[in-house]
């Protein structure tokens, strides 16, 4: 076999070790990768794992043709996992961009409306709850001082803060409905 000579005359070494393997089995690599799924990605997977082999130096390795095969189906699987989660993040990016106001006073209207519902859920829990719910959240008062102004114990603050939050989860799961 002769050794091709670049432009600038240095002699370049025909490709050795898994390079070798690689470029004789290139072909079965394609046709492994298209039977396990990846259809018309294979031609740019087995590029990619080209590119992986002669950036990354690697010693002796026993079974270098399962080695490839190897590589090349973790290469795919990593790519559908990739792939899906972009899918999951454009989604979810889409359904909060269309549910959203087109303008500053639609939004404003929306989350006036939103906080209407939600005091009149807390006011259906009982007066209590809303204003030890409003003490805490809003006011940001502790919990054992919310029980000494209302004369209660500090169990019985906490079931009321666990009211209060569970009538907003339950609003929130009826509008996400």
């Amino acid at each position: 076999m002769s050794e091709a000579r670049p432009p600038d005359g240095d002699v370049v070494p025909p490709p050795s070790g898994l390079e070798a393997v690689y470029l004789a089995h290139r072909q079965v690599l394609l046709r492994f990768l298209r039977a396990r799924g990846a259809g018309d990605r294979a031609e740019d997977l087995v590029q990619e794992l080209w590119l992986r082999l002669v950036s990354t130096p690697t010693g002796p390795v026993v079974d270098p043709l399962n080695y490839l095969f190897r590589a090349a189906n973790n290469l795919m699987l990593n790519r559908f996992r990739s792939e899906k989660r972009d899918e999951a993040r454009d989604e979810a990016w889409t359904d909060v961009h269309r549910s959203m106001p087109d303008s500053p006073a639609e939004a404003a209207l929306v989350a006036r409306q939103e906080i209407a519902k939600a005091r009149q859920r807390l006011t259906e829990t009982g007066s209590r709850v809303q204003e030890v719910f409003f003490l805490f959240r809003v006011e940001g008062m502790s919990q054992r001082a919310i029980a000494e102004r209302f004369g209660v114990s500090l169990s019985a603050v906490e079931k009321d803060i666990q009211r209060a939050y569970r009538a907003i989860a339950a609003l929130k799961e009826e509008a996400d409905a």
